[in-house]
């Protein structure tokens, strides 16, 4: 199998691309491999890169290789939009799996509905597929689903008044709305509510007023990026002994490694198998998925996976399991096909997808982990 790469052209950096120039089946990608959602981009940039190589070593598609071609859009949503619109028009591809972010999925997914080619996001917030899109799909659970899975948590725990301190990224801005909007179904009352920008670097006067605030049981950080972090060592630092929860948008090695072991020890959230892939039981129905992918990843690149690069996975499976299946590289038939998955066992959960479910899956995909000792624990 040979490499074709593109080149640089000024700020907007188009990553190598695997795959052969007489490949068959052309798949496109727009993700923020560089800039501050770099910590998303990357890792999934390198899990696709990787799965294009071993799928076409093993004889491609019914025996088309898939030709990756895939752009950097350094988290920005025009340079996003700039690419998906390369990617139909002049690349040609069939489908499009990408949008690290929310705003860059957003400038995806109106060109993708338009132009009636099959997208997976991997971004968060659920209006990406609520309401549903008839080609948008995506891999991560959404927000709202982690508001819930960490609800039912503080609820087992007794908790029933909480302080929220939520980034104003798109991320952190759409799941403080769902949190709003579900936390009653679990008789929680959020009683403090701070925010914080994208560039603050300080976020000790927001956490003081959650402090003072009568009767808090617990915290929690809506976010993703560096401020996730920044809250989390300003709480270590104030002193603060009330349980501490973060959203799925942190759960990766780096977040502990930026917020420090020791501040972060305890801190709690939602997330996939694969960080605990190790203390998978052997009739884990993901241990097989996620322990094959964690070995070969780690091969690879001599690092360990993060759940974004298992987003990434989980596309590439859903979209080449949606070719086969529609025995053709139509996208309409392959969006077709993605619509009736069922069952497709991923490093994120199982996937059962349907006309009214764009995401297909639900809360007992979600793990609820705890940082200990530096590393990922689980708690149920």
């Amino acid at each position: 199998m040979t490499i074709r790469t593109t080149t640089a052209l000024l700020t907007c950096a188009a990553i190598a691309a695997a795959g052969t120039a007489g490949a068959e089946i052309r798949l496109g990608a727009s993700l923020s491999a560089t800039g501050g959602a770099a910590f998303l981009g990357d890792p999934e940039a390198k899990t696709l890169e990787m799965l294009v190589e071993q799928l076409n070593e093993e004889g491609g598609i019914d025996g088309e290789e898939v030709e990756l071609i895939l752009y950097d859009d350094g988290g920005d949503p025009n340079q996003a939009r700039t690419f998906a619109t390369r990617l139909i028009e002049d690349d040609e591809v069939v489908a499009i799996i990408g949008g690290s972010t929310t705003g860059t999925t957003m400038s995806i997914a109106s060109l993708a509905e338009d132009e009636g080619i099959p997208f997976i996001s991997l971004a968060g917030a659920i209006q990406i597929i609520d309401p549903v899109r008839e080609y948008v799909f995506k891999t991560p659970h959404t927000d709202r689903m982690a508001c819930e899975k960490i609800f039912e948590d503080m609820q087992a725990r007794g908790f029933t008044t909480i302080g929220m301190i939520s980034g104003t990224d798109g991320f952190g801005a759409s799941m403080q709305a769902q949190c709003k909007e579900v936390a009653g179904d679990y008789d929680i009352e959020i009683a403090a509510d701070e925010t914080y920008g994208p560039q603050d670097a300080d976020m000790t006067p927001q956490l003081t007023r959650i402090r003072n605030t009568d009767g808090i049981d617990a915290i929690l950080n809506p976010g993703f990026g560096q401020g996730p972090a920044i809250v989390t060592r300003n709480y270590s630092q104030l002193g603060i002994d009330t349980p501490f929860y973060q959203s799925h948008g942190v759960a990766s090695d780096a977040f502990i490694e930026l917020a420090g072991a020791s501040e972060s020890e305890g801190v709690r959230l939602p997330g996939t198998a694969l960080l605990i892939a190790d203390l998978l039981e052997e009739g884990d129905a993901q241990r097989e998925v996620v322990t094959s992918y964690n070995d070969a990843y780690r091969e690879r690149y001599g690092e360990a996976p993060s759940t974004f690069g298992g987003y990434a996975h989980d596309a590439f499976l859903l979209m080449t399991n949606a070719i086969r299946e529609a025995g053709s590289d139509d996208p309409d038939a392959i969006r077709d096909a993605l619509e009736a998955t069922d069952g497709l066992v991923g490093t994120t959960g199982t996937y059962t997808m349907s006309e009214e479910d764009h995401l297909g899956l639900d809360l007992s995909a979600f793990r609820m982990l705890e940082i200990t000792d530096g590393g990922w624990s689980s708690v149920e």
